[in-house]
């Protein structure tokens, strides 16, 4: 599976924005879907899950609230709407994918290249 992530940039504190990944795979949605992140020289860290048919997420404390996964299985992709934005949210998401499933203490199979996202204070 090949992931394409998108949406990042520059925000400012209290801003918006919606990352995407769109995926290559057909059977997108035999797919759970998730969100990490790594901020400069700290360790990646899980931001939010979405089951295959999207009835269920998961999101880390410091998210909740403020984030939302969605995922379109028609367009084979998955979305971060990202509200509220805090100068510590700054960081590469990466959007990743596993046949089984994507939680805070598991390790996806299929990576992205990673976005930006950098919140100004």
């Amino acid at each position: 599976v090949q992931l394409q992530a998108s949406g990042g940039g520059l925000v400012q504190d209290g801003g918006s924005l919606r990352l995407s990944c769109a995926a290559s795979e057909r059977t997108f949605s035999s797919y759970s879907m998730g969100w990490f992140r790594q901020a400069p020289a700290k360790e990646r860290e899980f931001v939010a899950a979405i089951t295959r048919g999207g009835s269920g997420t998961y999101y880390a404390d410091f998210v909740k609230g403020r984030f939302t996964i969605s995922r379109d299985n028609a367009m084979n992709t998955v979305y971060l709407q990202m509200n509220s934005l805090k100068p510590e949210d700054t960081a590469v998401y990466y959007c990743a994918a596993d046949p089984t499933i994507v939680r805070r203490t598991t390790t996806p199979k299929y990576w992205g290249q990673g976005t930006l996202v950098t919140v100004s204070s």
